[in-house]
């Protein structure tokens, strides 16, 4: 069970760090608010896409980490896990333990985090504020930073980074009330990939002796 919260939870922040593209409704300032429409619109045209990510957690070792997202399905990995999704049950597999977690996929229960809800997630709830613009490498990037308006948020702020030319997700840092700050960094965005719907689901046939725990 424990193993199932942490995989829940890595997915939530992961899809939210990689998927979640804001609405263009922002309460912000003129400049935040036409970064993030404009991120918006190139994401709201993308069916499915292939997501290679760094995640940064402050003062620890970098894990890389892999989604892929079509419509209502998706599927991650990330340190020895992996979740599958097909819009109807979820999968969660823990390599270490040869284990799978099997439960009805409930899209109210992850909230708008949800990756299905990718471009409604920010609609409320935070305010908007342009921060700077920064270089990296050849890249420019725009640093825009949220602020939750709710007292009972355990994030005090979020900053994104969004590259200057094509309007894509360059990496999302969150600050945490405890004082944690982690920080996912896309490494490599596939746009419309071609995933047939099996990829989604989980297939015990493909790992021997996988152990089946059924919380349904």
């Amino acid at each position: 069970m424990e193993n199932l919260k942490i995989s829940k939870h890595w997915f939530l922040v992961a899809a939210m760090s990689l998927f979640t593209v804001l609405n263009a409704n922002a309460q912000g300032d003129k400049k935040s608010s036409a970064i993030l429409e404009a991120m918006s619109n190139k994401y709201q045209k993308i069916k499915s896409f292939k997501a290679l990510f760094t995640y940064l957690p402050d003062g620890g070792k970098p894990l890389k980490g892999e989604a892929t997202v079509k419509g209502t399905k998706f599927r991650l990995k990330l340190a020895g896990q992996e979740i599958f999704n097909d819009g109807k049950l979820m999968a969660t597999y823990i390599k270490e333990t040869n284990e799978v977690n099997l439960q009805d996929f409930d899209p109210t229960a992850t909230g708008d985090l949800d990756p299905t809800k990718i471009y409604s997630a920010y609609k409320k709830g935070f305010k908007y504020t342009f921060l700077k613009e920064r270089k990296e490498g050849s890249k420019s990037l725009e640093v825009v930073e949220l602020t939750p308006t709710g007292k009972n948020s355990q994030v005090t702020k979020v900053q994104i980074e969004v590259n200057k030319a094509d309007k894509s997700i360059n990496s999302w840092k969150i600050f945490q009330k405890n004082g944690q700050e982690v920080t996912y960094k896309v490494d490599q965005f596939q746009p419309d990939v071609n995933v047939a719907d099996s990829f989604f689901a989980f297939n015990s046939k493909q790992y021997p002796g996988v152990e089946v725990v059924d919380l349904r």
